[in-house]
């Protein structure tokens, strides 16, 4: 399923060398099923030309407000009219100004005044250099635009075409892509705080070896990115993954089971959901050698005991019911057989609303997944599809139950 299918964006562009970014940002758009019109300032056109644009939009471009090819002669009218949002990327400090006093001498800043405010988005990624960034001007038309609806995207920070390094780069284009993506989906958990873990654990042998198991950390990740999307603040508690970091979601790296526990009850009294998608290790040594255990010839393994790790999920979803509190818990099962009626015995034991169940070596390390829901009511099984979209199918299902 692409992201943004059945939308259609109208990409503009302003003066500023962060325009060879807006090609990839307009190919990104393209393929996760947008249709794109692009629409560029006579400054825009000294960095990249309207043929490139054209190209990767397969629309032709639209640069002037008498543009002859519209037959009305109003390309600022019907260009916003047919739009589902409008983004400016790069947005050049002198456009910020243009846009905050209403200016409309060229085709993008009059489509922008013309648009529909209330149905056509405005979103702005800024680009510029670090000191035209903090300069007092620029914030203020920052706060100004805001107030006037537009969302503004944000800015990175790093080297610069100038040379110089600190704020002002306009976002890549895979970040500004998941932020209009988030942008669009709906905000069924505004207001609330998720917390996740997601990932396995590692229980240390030794300095060298461990134990561990396949968990890829993307399924709790792809939850992290759904709740981020829904609206919500999400602090996920990341076991030893590789896995890049949502946009918008606050990561605590952790690495054995204690070290995650004690992290996710440092974040869950404030939070109003939390979900633990995270592979735990059942049992760790009961002591780690301070160095490599090494073989001696004899070919005899060495005996190593093990201990019981502490259930993060009972544990937390005990000390809230203990505290009359509304944290709601969900947990995951991964089981290898007998999924229903392993599931449905964890739900129970730990005495959580909801358990998500799957199958552990269908899942681990996919980029797809099977779910099974386990409430009071019983047992639903949703389609198997793309993490992310499993992901949002279960934040639509908390946000129900939350509502109900």
């Amino acid at each position: 399923m692409n992201d943004l299918a059945g939308k259609h964006i109208v990409l503009g562009l302003t003066g500023g060398i962060a325009c060879y970014k807006s090609a990839e940002l307009c190919r990104a758009f393209v393929k996760e099923g947008a249709t794109v019109q692009v629409v560029m300032t006579e400054a825009a056109e000294q960095f990249i030309t309207p043929v490139t644009m054209q190209a990767l939009s397969g629309r032709p471009v639209h640069t002037s407000q008498w543009d002859p090819r519209e037959a009305n002669n109003m390309p600022h009218i019907n260009l916003s009219r047919q739009a589902d949002a409008i983004v400016i990327a790069p947005c050049s400090a002198d456009f910020m100004a243009r846009l905050v006093h209403g200016r409309a001498d060229e085709l993008l800043s009059l489509m922008c005044l013309a648009r529909p405010i209330a149905t056509v988005p405005l979103l702005i990624a800024p680009a510029m250099n670090r000191e035209m960034w903090a300069h007092p001007a620029t914030q203020r038309n920052l706060v100004q635009l805001a107030a006037d609806g537009a969302t503004i995207l944000g800015v990175g920070t790093g080297f610069q075409a100038c040379g110089e390094t600190g704020d002002g780069r306009m976002l890549e284009p895979q970040e500004l892509l998941e932020d209009i993506v988030a942008f669009f989906q709906p905000k069924l958990l505004a207001g609330r705080k998720v917390v996740i873990t997601a990932g396995p654990t590692f229980e240390a042998l030794d300095p060298i070896r461990g134990i561990t198991n396949h968990s890829s950390g993307k399924m709790g990740f792809a939850i992290a990115r759904a709740a981020r999307e829904a609206g919500a603040e999400v602090a996920l508690v990341a076991g030893p993954v590789g896995v890049p970091t949502p946009r918008g979601v606050r990561r605590i790296d952790v690495k054995s089971a204690r070290d995650m526990l004690a992290a996710t009850e440092a974040e869950t009294p404030r939070a109003d959901i939390f979900i633990a998608a995270a592979a735990v290790a059942d049992w760790r040594p009961v002591s780690e050698a301070d160095h490599k255990i090494k073989k001696d010839g004899s070919g005899s393994a060495p005996t190593v005991a093990f201990t019981e790790n502490p259930d993060i999920l009972a544990t937390v979803a005990k000390g809230a019911r203990a505290k009359s509190g509304a944290l709601f818990c969900v947990g995951f099962a991964a089981e290898s057989h007998d999924l229903v009626k392993h599931a449905k015995a964890k739900r129970e034991r730990k005495g959580i609303p909801l358990l998500v169940g799957n199958i552990g070596p269908l899942t681990f390390g996919q980029d797809d997944n099977q779910m099974l829901l386990v409430d009071d009511q019983g047992v639903t099984e949703l389609p198997r599809a793309s993490k992310i979209e499993c992901a949002r199918r279960l934040v639509a299902e908390i946000a129900r139950r939350l509502t109900a």
